[in-house]
């Protein structure tokens, strides 16, 4: 399993009217945190892009468990359990620094050709820098 944790800070324009998160905001805490996990293992978005691979939204889901509020410091865990091929699907967990969980959900994006339109295979350098984390059965 691939996995890593960032943190993201909620900014005042991250809120609504009563100081808390608005819900589509985690959206794009689930997208802060797989760019960073990308860019951990040594692949920037940029870089996929650079190949003509882009690597669209096809389904979220997302479950709110407790509200994130202005100023709060939110560790937001992204892992991927399976290795990817034409798609991968990215789970997410947010929580404060009290550890409470305020937020779980996934995404599914999908590897696709940018001159086609179509899905395409992980390329060949990003599956091998992702192998490591994943134990062959």
């Amino acid at each position: 399993m691939l996995s890593y944790t960032a943190q993201i800070r909620v900014r005042y324009a991250d809120t609504d009217k009563m100081g808390v998160v608005y819900y589509a905001n985690y959206a794009v805490f689930y997208e802060v945190a797989r760019t960073e996990l990308f860019r951990h293992i040594g692949f920037p978005y940029s870089s996929l892009e650079e190949q003509g691979i882009a690597l669209p939204v096809v389904e979220l889901v997302s479950h709110y468990h407790k509200s994130a509020h202005y100023d709060e410091l939110l560790n937001v865990q992204v892992s991927i359990r399976q290795m990817p091929t034409a798609k991968v699907v990215f789970f997410y967990e947010i929580r404060n620094e009290q550890g409470d969980l305020l937020n779980d959900g996934q995404t599914t994006l999908v590897f696709v050709n940018m001159q086609t339109g179509r899905p395409t295979r992980i390329p060949a350098d990003v599956r091998a820098a992702m192998e490591q984390y994943f134990t062959v059965e």
